[in-house]
């Protein structure tokens, strides 16, 4: 039995190692996601998680556990995923400005046939932020991958007034949640 990362992020991976997991593969699902506007939060994010999983399923082996997380936040119950391009950042960065949004990641573990997911919810508050400090973050070239166009653990952290929940989920991967998931499938960390 080994263990799977269904992931490409450098933070998901990590993160696993910081908690003591050292001996994994890493396969990311490279399909396009599919955000399902009709679900809640929780379904959406669970969802995604769990088809990346079985997208890769098929290049593991037997008894291999595969873990996959999808992360999205979310502003008045609207989804602010990865931006398309610095315009889309500034204006994410805008939304967000002095305000409260949620982070969702779900989290699959899958191992042949069986799928467990999980969801995490952590509250984010922002503090007012400037256009010239959103123009400046922007350049930095740092939220152009992140969902949200922000990174909590990076220079984004500046804009991060206060968290309540768990801030690893803040990073794309609720690492207590995942510690009990894997202790089901008997990996302790």
């Amino acid at each position: 039995m080994g263990v799977v990362l269904a992931s490409g992020s450098p933070r998901r991976l990590e993160l696993l190692r910081m908690v003591g997991l050292k001996d994994f593969k890493v396969i990311p699902d490279k399909s396009k996601e599919e955000i399902n506007a009709s679900l809640s939060p929780e379904l959406t994010v669970q969802a995604v998680a769990s088809q990346k999983a079985k997208n890769i399923s098929h290049l593991c082996e037997n008894n291999d556990i595969i873990i996959a997380a999808d992360t999205l936040v979310y502003l008045d119950g609207h989804p602010l995923g990865k931006p398309d391009g610095p315009d889309i950042a500034a204006e994410m960065l805008k939304k967000l400005s002095g305000r409260r949004h949620s982070v969702y990641t779900g989290v699959a573990l899958l191992r042949n046939a069986t799928c467990t997911t999980a969801v995490e919810r952590t509250d984010v508050f922002f503090r007012e932020i400037s256009e010239d400090e959103i123009s400046q973050y922007v350049k930095s070239g740092e939220p152009m991958d992140k969902a949200g166009a922000y990174a909590a653990q990076g220079r984004g952290a500046i804009f991060v007034k206060r968290i309540e929940g768990d801030f690893f989920n803040v990073m794309g991967l609720p690492l207590y949640r995942l510690a009990m998931m894997l202790r089901e499938f008997g990996v302790v960390l």
